[in-house]
């Protein structure tokens, strides 16, 4: 199915863009923006407040230093506040030293003793030194008399461990707010760099998923969706898909249908929902051909199998039953034509020697004659009868007796066989004695001393089954072979297949549990034997039930 051409997608519309392509790429580009920006946010918030307390860390480290310094405390007691004691000289060393925007020492008042203003030197703090005062140290961000602040302030003890005052400490905040200013334009740039690499990522990976989606809108991709399930669930040939590991993944109704498989068979291993045989390996690849023949439930299939480019297959099922079943007919009324044809020549010759007995006025002797060739026609359909009582055998083994006679083949029963008519499946009897009689005939046409002998002998409810002919007999390295569902050893019909028949016998022998062998016949030929379980209904049985199977008289030699 041909992808459609822009042009057939109706009206273009502006804005939102249809193609998947496009799609894909501006959604995967606005998450790559919407996420670098959402990191870069949350990288900068706690960048802020690490900043702040890295600042008031530092403050409150440089006060602790300054309130140990040897002799502050002293000079606190022992000297005056003023722009030239010994108090405002450490201070200020430290203050230069460290790079703090102020280092205030004061004393249990409050009284500032130090001050990088002189003239603020003797009064009182603008903050509350309280806690200070009390022996905590305090860290936080506030506004003084030079502006915002990150403090820090711890007491100032004496020798004694008293506390005399206060050591405060600022950095100035507009430095914190700088360092934060300074570290944006790094931060951008990596994000930038992050956004430019996933928008690149973005478009390679809409590229490629631009071709594996052949350009196309989601309205065009769900619009084949829907075709293909309407076209895969209304075409009369079974398809199956299987991806690369063997597991189904698409099962249409028709090949449900001609598999005898159910809907939950899509998504299992086809080793799992077939038992083996011939149509799980077509459907597995480990027969290769084209227009393979399969036997799976009693139907005839036509599998051909195209490789997919991911590993997989798409196998097709062709159901072949009533087209093999017209073709054996067929075959079966070209023989019988033949064979009436030689009759017709056959009853000719003997009305003309009737006849002739008549004009001779030979009445006993015509009289005679007439009764040996109606005796000898009787003799052996009362003798079939007689020994197999099922009316759809004994009808068959009448019939396949004269195509045989015609074909200079004898056919005749075993000794000891009897067959009661208790038969539970007479058509699938009919199928298997049928087949194996006609490969028989095949075989033993043209062989010196050419005969069939069949034999059909209950024990149990079991039926037992052996068709013995004089033919060239089967190789034992074909023994396996000869069941498989393709082999043959003829010329191809008029309907351009073989090798079903003896596939057909064993399929209908396994389903009743039964078997089917093949052997050589002592002075040459083949023995094939079938036993099939539980074929006859138990004598208590008045009205057996009859369950006819879509099965089909043929050769597979």
């Amino acid at each position: 199915m041909n992808a459609p051409s822009i042009s057939d997608r109706g009206p273009r519309r502006f804005g939102w863009p249809q193609r998947v392509f496009s799609q894909v790429l501006l959604m995967q580009l606005a998450i790559i923006t919407g996420v670098t920006v959402l990191v870069t946010g949350l990288f900068l918030a706690p960048l802020s407040a690490q900043l702040d307390d890295e600042a008031m860390r530092r403050a409150l480290a440089i006060a602790q230093s300054t309130a140990a310094q040897p002799g502050i405390a002293e000079d606190l007691r022992t000297t005056e506040a003023s722009a030239s004691g010994p108090v405002q000289s450490a201070a200020e060393r430290i203050r230069r030293a460290t790079g703090a925007e102020y280092v205030v020492v004061m004393d249990r008042r409050g009284v500032r003793w130090s001050h990088p203003e002189t003239d603020r030197i003797g009064e009182v703090v603008s903050t509350d030194p309280g806690d200070a005062l009390r022996g905590r140290e305090v860290m936080e961000i506030d506004s003084g008399t030079l502006g915002r602040s990150a403090r820090g302030k711890v007491p100032l003890r004496d020798p004694g461990d008293e506390v005399v005052g206060a050591v405060s400490v600022g950095i100035e905040y507009d430095s914190v707010r700088a360092r934060l200013l300074g570290a944006i334009p790094g931060l951008l740039a990596y994000a930038g760099g992050a956004l430019a690499v996933g928008a690149l990522a973005a478009y390679l990976i809409s590229r490629r998923l631009q071709r594996q989606t052949h350009d196309l809108a989601f309205s065009d991709i769900s619009a084949l969706l829907t075709e293909r399930e309407a076209m895969l669930h209304s075409i009369r040939e079974g398809v199956v898909a299987l991806d690369g590991t063997g597991r189904i993944r698409l099962l249409n109704d028709e090949a449900q249908r001609l598999l005898g498989l159910g809907p939950e068979a899509a998504g299992r291993p086809l080793a799992e929902v077939l038992d083996g045989g011939r149509t799980a390996d077509v459907l597995a690849g480990r027969v290769v051909g084209d227009d393979l023949l399969a036997v799976q439930g009693g139907r005839v299939l036509l599998a051909n199998r195209m490789e997919t480019d991911d590993g997989g297959a798409v196998v097709t099922l062709r159901d072949r039953t009533e087209l093999e079943h017209l073709g054996r007919e067929l075959d079966s009324t070209t023989g019988l034509i033949d064979a009436l044809r030689a009759q017709d020549h056959e009853h000719a010759n003997r009305l003309h020697t009737l006849l002739g007995l008549l004009e001779l006025e030979m009445h006993e002797d015509a009289m005679e004659f007439v009764t040996e060739v109606v005796g000898v026609h009787r003799a052996t359909a009362e003798q079939v009868t007689e020994k197999v009582q099922d009316p759809l055998l004994a009808a068959l083994l009448v019939g396949k007796a004269t195509v045989a006679a015609e074909r200079g083949v004898s056919l005749r029963l075993a000794p000891g066989t009897l067959l009661p008519d208790r038969v539970v499946d007479p058509r699938g009897l009919v199928t298997v004695v049928g087949n194996l009689v006609d490969n028989a005939t095949d075989a033993a046409a043209g062989s010196d001393d050419a005969r069939i002998e069949v034999g059909l002998r209950a024990e149990g409810r079991t039926v037992v089954l052996r068709v013995r002919d004089s033919g060239p007999g089967v190789a034992p390295e074909q023994y396996a072979s000869i069941f498989t569902e393709g082999w043959s050893t003829k010329d191809l019909p008029a309907h351009g297949k073989r090798g079903l028949g003896l596939a057909l016998v064993r399929r209908l022998a396994e389903r009743q549990g039964g078997s089917v062998t093949v052997a050589g016949a002592d002075g040459g030929g083949a023995v094939f034997t079938v036993v099939l379980p539980e074929a006859l209904a138990g004598p208590e049985t008045a009205d057996p039930a009859t369950a006819p199977h879509p099965a089909t008289t043929g050769d597979s030699r």
